[in-house]
């Protein structure tokens, strides 16, 4: 992401975009890409001569809401495209974090731009896919300032390379996407989690993978130990797994009950409603319990499930008894 100090440029199109990559590309000048900035605490400042930004880039171009396809320029607002969809009853099922609140800025202030450059997900990827798996097509800018067009709006329409999912997550590196195409699809119409308390790291990982083995469409799995749920909504400072299910309402009824049974041997589990439901699942997309104003590094790390309680404690030996990462300790452990 660009440093603040980067000097910008700020197109007003598409075609304004292409002009300034092609005269950047002639010059031997690097660009970074960015929009709000609500990501710019991601990696590493990138070393660039200056900031593209696409922030005027602006606006939902293509809705048919029976069809579930939106398209929309790179730097419309995240937030605005979630209410329009929200008022149709559907939404963006890859569930995109808001980053404003753990990376130190404004809440609700990224775009779709962002959004795409970093594949960011939330909890209901394990069911619904990355937003990777929803994009359907792009309009870009490549490194030499031609505008080119991939995918379409449906969701076979690609023949060779995918484009649309190759642009996705690569930080704008591989091209300046200007407009994008998503699918999207309907609201469930309610939702219900089961939180089984009380379970150590090594059974929490082994209750979600016996909940994620059985026949209930699990939309979203997590442990939260009880320093992390002491700050989240619903769960009264008790550290529990967490397991959600949604859908409409018998469904959602009759896969709890099967849930249940496959959780039994970890213990009874509880129940949150719908609202509660929901409210948490926002805090645990959005990493609300590590939110300290971007005061503090935040790491992310991908494992495999059942690797994630080792790896958490070979982490958490690491550090010294103040919680102060020990590059020695580390070393010496891995």
């Amino acid at each position: 992401m660009a440093d603040t100090r980067t000097p910008a440029l700020r197109p007003r199109d598409e075609q304004e975009a292409a002009q300034m990559v092609a005269a950047a590309a002639a010059g031997g000048r690097t660009l970074a890409v960015t929009g709000a900035g609500s990501k710019r605490a991601l990696g590493r400042p990138a070393a660039a001569d200056a900031a593209l930004d696409l922030s005027a880039l602006t606006g939902v171009t293509l809705y048919e809401p029976e069809e579930l396809v939106l398209s929309a320029r790179c730097g419309t607002p995240l937030a605005d495209i979630e209410d329009m969809l929200s008022a149709r009853g559907q939404m963006l099922a890859f569930e995109p974090m808001d980053p404003g609140p753990v990376l130190g800025g404004p809440a609700r202030a990224g775009t779709l731009g962002g959004a795409f450059a970093v594949n960011l997900s939330g909890p209901r990827r394990l069911s619904a896919g990355s937003l990777r798996d929803h994009a359907l097509g792009v309009r870009a800018v490549s490194g030499r300032g031609e505008v080119f067009k991939a995918g379409g709006r449906v969701v076979k329409n690609v023949t060779g390379y995918d484009l649309p999912r190759l642009l996705a997550g690569a930080f704008g590196t591989l091209g300046v996407a200007t407009e994008i195409t998503l699918k999207v699809l309907p609201r469930p119409e309610t939702e219900c989690t089961l939180l089984v308390p009380g379970l150590s790291p090594a059974r929490a990982a082994q209750a979600m993978s016996a909940a994620m083995g059985a026949p209930c469409e699990v939309s979203g799995a997590a442990h939260l130990p009880a320093p992390v749920a002491a700050r989240l909504p619903g769960l009264q400072g008790s550290g529990a797994v967490a397991l959600r299910l949604e859908g409409v309402e018998p469904s959602v009824r009759a896969r709890r009950e099967t849930l249940a049974r496959a959780l039994a041997p970890f213990g009874p589990p509880e129940t949150l409603a719908s609202e509660p439901s929901a409210a948490l699942w926002r805090a645990v997309r959005d990493a609300l319990p590590f939110a300290s104003g971007g005061a503090r590094p935040l790491w992310r790390i991908s494992t495999a499930p059942m690797a994630g309680p080792p790896l958490a404690a070979r982490v958490k030996a690491s550090f010294d008894p103040v919680g102060v990462l020990n590059p020695r300790r580390m070393h010496e452990d891995w």
